[in-house]
């Protein structure tokens, strides 16, 4: 009951003879002695984890074993303890995260102040106090996204990736947020930009997409763009976007809106989350830009001050980790994106159109190979997969476009079986030039066919898409060969190429004065 709600008592009755001559005047009683009142109600927790009855025997310690679960039980802890650790590492205070369950028994998992996650070794823990328990529920707010005449309409695809999540720790998998309402309870910024539609076409891991996926994906696109939406965000995990950019590149062409690849490096729970920013700058793209490409829209500096947008063709995942993860390779981004504007960096990209069109040419053929070369390769690879019926192979070769003479005979057995055979180089920088040593005028007499400055993957997903559509390998080279999306470039900018080497007098000198 609230204290405000408490019946106060009645005064105790004054004696007899006082009641007689009392004026009507107020009295205050004598005072008692307080009786034992029961304990105040704990405050209600700050909105977050909620406070919820202790769980099931089996919950308690959900992910740990062995010497870690002992060490929770020996100091009577469980999962969502708040505990202050003393150890020969340190004082940590935090509260105990269930671990994934293929997780080592040797560490406890805290989620500290900061909001980030640290893992405390059992083996030096000296004394652990419990100081507070409450169950966390890792659920994304959810709220009706408000529609506003006017504005812009975007369509986001789904695929699968990290944009808003969660993650469950006892599994390790992340559980994404989709929904216009759950995308509107986790970046509520979203309304201030468009009305927003959703559609989930299939939750995969990217190492997972394929022709199936890469087929139903570019059908969605275009049927999206005939139907008159302003832009078309997908989002999509980071390992493979690039793939699917340059794929779309060729299977969209021409698009009249623009189509923007979105994803997360590092899921929602995490402070440095990427992923409501990496969200915000697609949508304003899709929304209101006029570059109507296929495009990844991924942070530009390590910080969040702004976006970069990279034609579907030229950009790729250069770091495991890192936010600032993709980029433009032998050229430059398209444009730059915050929240308040969009800034090309050049001037040749498609402008918006509103006729609704685009071209759709949705064909792959599964049956191509990207085989990377090393030094002492055999022969084997290459005649595996002319025994398997492989019907085009992409090569990543060494410097200018090389392979070993110990190859030379698979690569004859593969134009033999009219296989068709592309070079690329390992670089990724420059230009394929099979004139210049004996070794790639010996390989294109065996067939292999230049590639110029596509990328490896790249060149992979074209030989794929046009073998998907003929047979003719003169018909297939002319395809190859004829830039479409930005693939093939006459050259490469000095501003293309950027790699500063750590270490030296001066990059250093203009770390230590730019880098925060």
């Amino acid at each position: 009951m609230k204290r405000s709600e408490k019946k106060s008592r009645p005064a105790p009755a004054a004696p007899r003879s006082s009641r007689r001559a009392a004026p009507k005047t107020k009295t205050r009683p004598p005072a008692r002695k307080p009786e034992r009142q029961p304990p105040a109600p704990r405050p209600k927790p700050a909105p977050g984890p909620t406070k919820t009855p202790p769980p099931d025997a089996a919950e308690l310690y959900k992910g740990y074993r062995g010497a870690a679960l002992e060490c929770l039980k020996k100091f009577g802890a469980k999962v969502w303890s708040d505990v202050v650790i003393d150890s020969s590492r340190g004082h940590f205070e935090g509260r105990v995260l269930p671990r994934a369950e293929s997780s080592d028994d040797q560490q406890l998992v805290l989620k500290i102040a900061s909001g980030y996650n640290i893992g405390v070794s059992v083996a030096g823990i000296t004394s652990l106090k419990e100081v507070g328990y409450a169950v966390a529920h890792y659920k994304i707010p959810e709220k009706k996204f408000p529609f506003t005449k006017g504005k812009p309409l975007v369509k986001l695809l789904g695929t699968g990736g990290t944009i808003a999540s969660r993650l469950d720790y006892r599994t390790g998998a992340v559980v994404p947020a989709f929904t216009p309402g759950e995308l509107y309870g986790a970046v509520p910024e979203l309304a201030d930009i468009c009305n927003l539609e959703t559609e989930k076409l299939f939750g995969v891991f990217s190492e997972n997409m394929g022709k199936a996926e890469y087929i139903a994906l570019a059908e969605a696109v275009a049927r999206e763009i005939e139907r008159g939406v302003d832009g078309i965000v997908i989002g999509h995990g980071t390992d493979t976007m690039h793939h699917t950019a340059a794929v779309l590149s060729f299977m969209v062409r021409d698009p009249a809106v623009p189509v923007v690849l979105v994803g997360s490096q590092r899921s929602s729970d995490r402070p440095s989350s990427d992923g409501a920013w990496n969200l915000i700058h697609a949508v304003k793209t899709a929304a209101t830009s006029d570059l109507a490409e296929v495009m990844v829209c991924m942070f530009g500096p390590t910080s969040d001050l702004y976006g970069l947008l990279h034609r579907g063709t030229r950009v790729r995942k250069m770091h495991s980790s890192y936010r600032s993860t993709f980029r433009t390779i032998g050229d430059i981004p398209l444009a730059m994106v915050t929240r308040d504007r969009i800034t090309p960096l050049r001037a040749d990209y498609a402008h918006r159109r509103s006729d609704r069109r685009c071209e759709l040419n949705p064909a792959f053929d599964s049956r191509v190979a990207l085989v990377y070369y090393y030094p002492n390769m055999d022969r084997d690879i290459i005649d595996a997969l002319v025994d398997r019926g492989y019907r085009g192979i992409v090569i990543a070769g060494t410097g200018l476009g090389h392979v070993n003479k110990p190859c030379y005979p698979a690569l004859q057995r593969a134009r033999d079986a009219g296989i068709a055979v592309y070079m690329t180089v390992q670089t990724l920088w420059g230009y394929v030039h099979m004139d210049v040593y004996e070794t790639g005028r010996d390989m294109q007499r065996l067939g292999v066919i230049p590639a110029a400055n596509m990328l490896p993957e790249v060149a992979y997903v074209k030989l794929s898409w046009a073998l998907g559509q003929t047979d003719d390998l003169d018909e297939v080279k002319r395809i190859m060969l004829t830039p479409v999306a930005g693939e093939i470039t006459d050259r490469e900018p000095t501003n293309g190429y950027l790699i500063f080497q750590g270490g030296v007098p001066e990059v250093e000198a203009f770390i230590s004065e730019h880098w925060k």
